[in-house]
């Protein structure tokens, strides 16, 4: 029978395992997130980081076997290793993403280095401790911490790590940890190790190394961020669900969710004028209005110009960006301080987990989603999302939906109109140019009733008069109608179209 080794040393242990494995999976959703922050598409970033890195798992536990002697010291030398690539993976890819052509590679070796070490962490540990307990307890109980902390870390990870540390710093906290659990190990098994000083000196370097880097991290991404945009940053947070960025100076800015443009302060009224007055001249008298997305304000904004208007709920789930519109001067200026107005009610919240309870009835729904780049939004785009918003609108009441670059994104663009159709919907197609959004760009205006091209506006609008809103509704041959399928919930055609026509123009 193995001899157990004492309590204490068995505790230390295993809550090694339980920080590994924690570490080893956060390693992970930082790449992922990183990319599909930087390069859109959160599936396919995701998918590729995950299958790359558990491959890189399965290297490094092939590799293990190599190990023949020294494990322990082996073991603490992984950790020193992994804890310096692990802990600089955020800082090093913000930094090589300005390069362009070099950012994949290095993301993908990245991904593949930290995987390869991690898979090594766990066959050393069950080989350093084969001896002090039966097999059988031994597999289960590392294996046992293992998926716990790495159920741990996923739960942290997005509402704990990222929104109060950012994805850097994220990075080099866990780094810290595995450099930690190095020097741990150094002592929990100095008896089995011939020198341990020099690999204390060495886990020792790359804590000071990563303390440095945490005292640097927010300037590292700052400088990446404005190599990006090529504008100095006025304002970066890491919400729970995107990383925003205000980018240019207080007179000129752009407003960016996941290195995606959201607007530009120089133009932004096209766009907003277009996408509000059109469905608010078609509602013969709106007084309840929704605004599902367009946390920046901007929609809302149009919206109040409106003397009919009593009521405004916005429904956007992330607070940063309601709050941002509301606190950061720039932006609540920009809006003319709309989330302030007492007739505006702010619900962060899931726009169809909230149209579940089906609150209405609202005379105008303008759905202002950013665009169907990934399934967790192409789900707003389907006919599931329409009939729950349809059953919140009033028997004559009217829908416009942004849907993205008639010209650039044809078929998206047909998509969501054909979704729209599919519900029972009169629809009609629109266009405005906007020249930050590089030419035209798509709306759709909706009403259970037939209706008439909207011939009237509010006064004192600075790109519509009647004449030219009507000229909106004229689309030349080269936008017309496409025959493309419907966006369902289990099929997210939507996504696929999107991703294939703004590749091709190099969106």
């Amino acid at each position: 029978m193995p001899t157990p080794p004492d309590a204490l040393r068995l505790r230390a242990v295993f809550a090694t395992v339980f920080v590994v494995a924690a570490c080893g999976l956060a390693y992970e959703l930082v790449a992922g997130a990183l990319a599909s922050y930087l390069l859109g598409d959160s599936v396919a970033q995701f998918s590729t980081a995950i299958g790359l890195y558990l491959c890189a798992l399965g290297i490094g536990a092939w590799l293990s076997k190599f190990v023949e002697t020294r494990v322990v010291e082996r073991f603490v030398q992984v950790e020193a290793a992994v804890a310096l690539l692990g802990g600089t993976l955020a800082a090093v890819l913000f930094l090589a993403f300005p390069s362009g052509r070099w950012f994949r590679p290095v993301l993908y070796g990245e991904i593949l280095g930290v995987g390869t070490l991690v898979g090594l962490e766990i066959p050393l540990l069950l080989r350093i401790l084969k001896d002090d307990m039966e097999f059988k307890d031994l597999v289960s109980r590392v294996l046992t911490f293992d998926y716990v902390g790495s159920l741990a870390v996923a739960l942290a990870f997005p509402h704990v790590l990222v929104p109060h540390l950012g994805l850097v710093r994220t990075a080099l906290a866990l780094g810290l940890l595995n450099a930690f659990v190095g020097l741990w190990s150094t002592y929990v098994f100095e008896h089995r190790l011939e020198r341990p000083g020099p690999l204390r000196a060495r886990c020792v370097l790359v804590v000071l190394l990563l303390t440095a880097g945490m005292a640097w991290g927010d300037r590292a991404t700052l400088y990446a961020e404005t190599s990006f945009f090529g504008e100095e940053i006025l304002h970066a947070r890491t919400s729970p669900f995107q990383r925003i960025v205000v980018a240019g100076t207080e007179r000129s800015f752009s407003l960016y969710l996941n290195g995606a443009l959201q607007f530009h302060s120089g133009d932004e009224r096209r766009y907003h004028e277009a996408l509000v007055h059109p469905a608010m001249a078609v509602s013969p008298d709106p007084r309840r209005v929704l605004v599902l997305g367009g946390g920046d304000g901007l929609a809302v904004r149009e919206v109040l110009r409106h003397p009919s208007v009593e009521r405004v709920t916005l429904v956007d789930i992330d607070r940063a960006v309601t709050d941002l519109a509301r606190d950061v001067e720039a932006i609540a200026r920009l809006n003319a301080r709309a989330l302030s107005d007492p007739r505006v009610e702010v619900v962060n919240d899931d726009a169809m987990a909230w149209l579940d309870a089906r609150r209405g009835p609202y005379d105008v729904a303008v759905v202002d989603f950013p665009d169907p780049s990934s399934f967790a939004v192409g789900k707003l785009y389907t006919v599931r999302f329409y009939e729950r918003l349809l059953a919140a609108l009033a028997p004559d009441g009217a829908v416009v939906v942004q849907a993205t670059s008639p010209f650039h994104a044809r078929r998206s663009f047909w998509c969501v109109a054909r979704t729209l159709e599919a519900t029972g919907l009169t629809v009609r197609p629109y266009r405005a140019f906007v020249p930050s959004f590089r030419g035209d760009w798509g709306f759709l205006l909706a009403s259970r009733r037939a209706f008439a091209v909207p011939d009237r506006v509010p006064a004192g609008l600075s790109t519509l008069d009647v004449p030219s809103m009507q000229a909106l509704f004229v689309l030349g041959p080269d936008l017309g109608p496409l025959d493309v399928e419907v966006n369902r919930l289990d099929n997210q055609v939507l996504v696929r179209y999107y991703d294939e026509e703004w590749r091709a123009f190099g969106g």
